[in-house]
C-alpha cells in the first residue's frame, strides 16, 4: 500500500472514532478531553508518514534484448500526410519566357497564367539594365545584406520605390513570399492582436502564424464585418481595462484569392477610429492603379502617410523578383535587425534589382500600358459573362479574374475536379489558365476558380478567341 492510501485509510478510521462519543482520559493527572488526544494522535501520524521516504524501485539500464524488442515495436510518425489522386499535380513546364505567348510541350499557347500585368517581361529596356549588371556584378551576391551582402544597385532601388511611392525609405526583400513573412513578425509579438481578412493569401497567414499574436479574421472583404470585430474589441478594453498592446488591420489591396478589390478607404477610416495601424499588401495593384500606378492608395485618394506599412512582391507587375515594404524611417530601420528574410537570406541579385528600377522607370514614363490592361480587362470580362455554367467574381478592373461555378457541386475537391477538367482541355486547345490550388497549409476557405492574369500585351483577338473556346469546353464538360 502506498503513503498515500495509508493515511487515507488512518484518516478514514479516525474519522468513524471521532464521530463515536469518546470517554475523557487523565494523563499524568491532567484532564483530557478524548476527542482532542484522537486529533492530536492524528496530526503526529501523518507527519510521521509524510517524512518517510517513498519507495522507489531500483534503477538499471535496459538489457540489450530489451532495447532491441522496444526498437522492433517503435513505429515513427510520418514526416507527411499520406499523398492521395487529389494531391497529385503535374503543372505545364514553360520552355519559353512568360510573356502574352508561351511555349508548352513544343506548342505555342496564349498564357492567362503569368502576372505580367504591364507586359514587361522581355522589355528591351529591362534586358539592357540586366545585361549590363550581369557583367558589372555578376549572378548573385552571395551573402546577406547585413554581411558584405548590400550592393550600391539595392540601395538605388530602395530609394527608386521610396520616391515612387511617396514614403520616406522602403527596404527590399530577396523572396516575395517572405516579405509579409518577415515583416509581419517584425512588428507584432505575443500578446499583440491582429485583426484579418479571412481571404488573405499564404504569405500572409505564414506571417500571421510566425508572429505568435492573437488573430482574429472578418468576413472576405466585408467592411460591416470587421467594424464589428473592432467594436467588440474596444467593448471588451472598456470591460476588462487591459494594458494597451501593438494592434494591427491586415488586408490586401487587390487579394489574391479573389481578386477582389478591398475598400481601403473605409479601412483607414476605422483604423483611425479604433486607433489600430494598418499593413496593405499592394502587390496585385502597384503598377497599375493609381493617376501614378503607385497602388490602390493612390487609386483612392488616400495620403500615404495613413498606410502604416505598405508591402508589395516585385514579380508581378515589376516583372522581376523580391518583395519590398515601405514606410516610415523607423519602421524601415526596425526591419534591418529584425525581419528574418531581411537579416538572414542572401540579398537579391544585382541583375534583378537592376531589371526592378528599370521597371518603375518604364511604370513612370509610360501610363498607356495602365490604359492597355484596362482595355484588356474590361474586353475579356464582357466575353467570359456569357459563358452558362460559370459565373465571373474578382473587382471590374482586378487583373486577376476569377471564374466559379455557377453550381458547385457542394464540396471544394468535387469543384475543384470540374474546373481541372475545363483547365486541362483549355491546354489542348492552346490556352494556358490557372486552377486556384490550396495546399494542406493554406487555411484560406474561399472556393475554387480559375485564376485568370490579364495582362496589357495581350491581343484582343487572342482574348475574344479564348473566351469562344472556353465556352465550347465548359459546355461541353457541364453537360456530359
Amino acid at each position: 500500500m502506498t503513503m498515500g492510501g495509508m493515511v487515507q485509510n488512518l484518516t478514514e478510521s479516525l474519522a468513524t472514532m471521532l464521530d463515536a462519543p469518546l470517554a475523557d482520559a487523565v494523563v499524568f493527572g491532567f484532564h483530557i478531553d478524548g476527542h482532542f488526544l484522537l486529533e492530536t494522535l492524528l496530526v503526529v501520524a501523518i507527519a510521521f508518514l509524510l517524512l518517510q521516504k517513498s519507495y522507489q524501485p531500483q534503477k538499471r539500464p535496459l538489457t540489450e534484448q530489451e532495447v532491441d524488442q522496444l526498437c522492433e515495436e517503435w513505429v515513427p510518425e510520418p514526416l507527411h500526410p499520406p499523398i492521395t489522386k487529389e494531391m497529385e499535380y503535374n503543372p505545364p513546364v514553360l520552355e519559353s519566357a512568360a510573356g502574352p505567348r508561351t511555349v508548352v510541350n513544343g506548342k505555342s499557347v496564349i498564357n492567362l497564367s503569368s502576372t505580367n500585368y504591364l507586359g514587361l517581361i522581355g522589355n528591351s529596356k529591362i534586358k539592357e539594365a540586366c545585361n549590363a549588371a550581369l557583367e558589372k556584378y555578376g549572378v548573385g551576391s552571395c551573402g546577406p545584406r547585413g554581411f558584405y551582402g548590400t550592393i550600391d544597385v539595392h540601395l538605388d532601388l530602395e530609394a527608386k520605390i521610396a520616391q515612387f511611392l511617396g514614403t520616406p525609405d522602403t527596404i527590399l526583400y530577396s523572396y516575395g513570399l517572405a516579405t509579409a513573412s518577415s515583416a509581419i513578425p517584425a512588428f507584432c509579438k505575443r500578446g499583440d492582436l491582429i485583426i484579418a481578412d479571412e481571404g488573405v493569401s499564404w504569405g500572409i497567414q505564414n506571417g500571421l502564424l510566425l508572429s505568435r499574436s492573437t488573430i482574429k479574421y472578418f468576413k472576405h472583404n466585408d467592411i460591416s464585418s470587421l467594424e464589428k470585430r473592432l467594436e467588440e474589441v474596444f467593448q471588451e478594453d472598456q470591460r476588462k481595462r487591459k494594458a494597451l498592446n501593438r494592434r494591427f488591420i491586415v488586408v490586401e489591396a487587390i487579394y489574391q484569392n479573389s481578386g477582389l478589390m478591398a475598400p481601403l478607404d473605409e479601412i483607414v477610416r476605422l483604423k483611425e477610429k479604433y486607433r489600430f495601424r494598418i499593413f496593405v499588401d499592394e502587390s496585385n495593384s502597384i503598377g497599375i492603379f493609381g493617376k501614378n500606378g503607385r497602388g490602390l492608395f493612390e487609386h483612392l485618394n488616400i495620403p500615404v502617410e495613413k498606410i502604416d506599412i505598405i508591402i508589395a512582391a516585385m514579380g508581378n507587375a515589376l516583372a522581376s523578383v523580391g518583395g519590398f515594404c515601405s514606410g516610415s524611417s523607423k519602421v524601415v530601420d526596425h526591419q534591418r535587425l529584425s525581419g528574418a528574410g531581411y537579416c538572414f537570406s542572401a540579398s537579391l541579385p544585382p541583375f534583378l534589382a537592376s531589371a526592378s528600377i528599370a521597371a518603375v522607370e518604364i511604370i513612370q514614363q509610360d501610363r498607356e500600358r495602365q490604359k492597355m490592361l484596362q482595355e484588356n480587362v474590361a474586353f475579356l470580362r464582357r466575353n467570359l459573362s456569357e459563358i452558362p455554367g460559370l459565373t465571373l467574381g474578382s473587382d471590374p478592373l482586378s487583373p486577376l479574374v476569377y471564374l466559379y461555378l455557377a453550381k458547385s457541386s457542394g464540396s471544394f475537391a468535387g469543384d475543384n475536379a470540374i474546373l481541372q477538367k475545363i483547365v486541362d482541355q483549355m491546354l489542348e486547345k492552346s490556352v494556358l489558365l490557372t486552377l486556384k490550388k490550396r495546399s494542406v497549409l493554406d487555411k484560406c476557405k474561399l472556393p475554387t476558380g480559375i485564376r485568370i492574369a490579364v495582362s496589357a500585351s495581350h491581343e484582343k483577338s487572342d482574348l475574344l478567341a479564348v473566351s469562344l473556346s472556353l465556352k465550347e469546353v465548359v459546355q461541353s464538360i457541364l453537360s456530359s
